[in-house]
Order: C-alpha cells, then structure tokens, then sequence
C-alpha cells in the first residue's frame, strides 16, 4: 500500500469523539449506538453534572445535548457549557420545545436545535458540518498565528541593514510590570528572562516571545477586568491606525499562542478568558 492510501486509511478511520448528555436510558442507548455504528466515539452522560465531570477528564469535539434533564436543567447546562467551553460544538435535542430553551440556543450560538424524534440521518449530516466548521476554525486560527508571528518579527530588533517598511504607526512602548517578576495566583511572569513559571506539580517554565509577554503583562497588570482588542494592540503591541479586521486577527494569534503554552487545556483556558465580542481577561487561579 503505498503512503498516500495508508494517509487516506488513517483520515478515514480518525475517530471524532462525541459526548451525548439524555437522561432517558433507552434513547441515549439508541441514538449511541446508531452514531458508534457511523464510526464515531461516543461517551454518555445522563445528566448536566454527569456530563461536565466527563468534560474535565475526556474532552470531546462535539457534544450532543438533550435539555430535558434531571438536576441542573438543560438551559443553565447550555449556558455553563458555552461559558467553560467557548469553542466547543453544541447540538441541542428537544422532544418539548420551548421558547426559552430555543431563545437560549439561538443566544449561545448552538449549532442547531433538533426536534426528537430525531432521524440518525439528521442528526449525522449536523454533526458532520459542525466538526468539518470546526476544522476549518482551527485552521483559520493556526493562520491567524503564522501571521501573529510574522508581525512580530517584523516588531524584533532588524539583525539587517535593508530597511522594512510596515504600514502602522511607530509603536507606543510596552507596558511595563510593577515589578520585574510578577505573581499571580499559580503564574509567576518574569520579565527580564521573558518566563513565565507555572507553580505546578511538577513546575513548568515557558519561555515567551515580545508579543505574548506583551500581551500577558498588560491582562495581569488588570486581572479580571476585559481588555478589547484594541486596548491590547494598542497597550501592549503599540500597534495604532490598523484596521479592525488585522487588529483582531494578530491579538487572536497572539492569544492562541499563548493558550497553547501556558494552558492546560488550550479548548478550556482559564487563566486567559474569553468574553465573546468584547475582548480577553486574566483570570489568577
């Protein structure tokens, strides 16, 4: 077989692996066993606490949730699920329709909002679209921090003589931390060796480019408090007069990065949060 076709083999038996929350017994034993049969791995859970400790030990790429539940109900779940995991694809099922409960899907910008009984059919060709928009999230996102990075060389030291013209203004100068090293819950951000060390078991030093330090320095230098994208181009990347479309894209990978090194779950951060459609915040923990 030759390295393409086993490529294709690997693609083709890739597994995407799906949480199903449903209290009713008999239904989430069917409709998992309908999705396994597509080729998918599925986790049950029978309720919104059920599913958030699966969560925490397994993440997943979709999950698949039906409001009626016992306990927490199916709206507060819809809205702590959005609230933890921004990113994460979210299908509603409903065999009573409400108009809160679709008022909330519409508000927590959930995939779709399928009625039961739902055809296996259906409720694939959703999922197949939300994993393949997803996908093309993550590549846009992986984009995004190839050109957070080409940005931010352009901002290092010129090691050339040939001169670079880049159409921003002259840079305002970086914030500066009250002190060289900074402490902040569990992070420990030292500014002179651009390090930030994670006080953990074991310990995890990082090391950080200009821009992520830049970045970093201005959320912790205002914990819990949101800066916009245009406060951190402007605070920490000295960037003025850009357009809004490059100045979200280069604090998203810049914010991507960082999630990537300092995060324990990059899909699940919580020292650096989200506050959709306003901006980002540090959040000590």
């Amino acid at each position: 077989m030759s390295v393409l076709e086993n490529l294709h083999q690997a693609q083709a038996t890739t597994l995407a692996s799906l949480l199903l929350v449903d209290a009713q017994i008999s239904a989430r034993a069917c409709t998992a066993e309908n999705l396994r049969l597509r080729g998918y791995a599925v986790v049950e859970a029978s309720s919104g606490e059920e599913a958030f400790a699966h969560l925490e030990t397994y993440p997943c790429d979709l999950v698949v949730l039906d409001v009626a539940l016992r306990g927490t109900d199916g709206v507060t779940v819809m809205r702590r699920l959005r609230a933890d995991y921004p990113d994460l694809p979210l299908i509603v099922l409903t065999s009573h329709p409400t108009v809160e409960s679709a008022v909330a899907a519409v508000k927590l910008n959930v995939v779709d909002y399928l009625t039961k009984p739902c055809k296996t059919d259906d409720l694939v060709l959703t999922i197949t679209r939300a994993l393949e928009a997803r996908a093309q999230q993550l590549r846009q996102q992986k984009l995004l921090a190839l050109v957070g990075a080409a940005m931010e060389a352009l901002r290092e030291p010129a090691t050339v003589t040939q001169s670079i013209s880049v159409p921003i203004a002259t840079p305002t100068p970086v914030p500066t931390l009250s002190s060289e090293v900074k402490n902040s819950g569990i992070v420990e951000l030292d500014r002179s060796k651009r390090q930030l060390k994670l006080r953990m078991n074991p310990p995890r030093i990082i090391d950080l480019t200009e821009g992520e330090l830049s970045v970093l320095i201005a959320l912790m230098e205002k914990p819990n408090q949101v800066l916009s994208y245009n406060d951190l181009a402007k605070s920490a990347l000295g960037y003025e007069g850009m357009d809004k479309w490059t100045v979200e894209s280069v604090i998203r990978s810049t914010v991507f990065r960082l999630r990537h090194k300092i995060e324990t779950g990059p899909d699940a951060p919580c020292l650096i949060r989200t506050v959709r459609g306003r901006g980002y915040f540090f959040s000590p923990v």
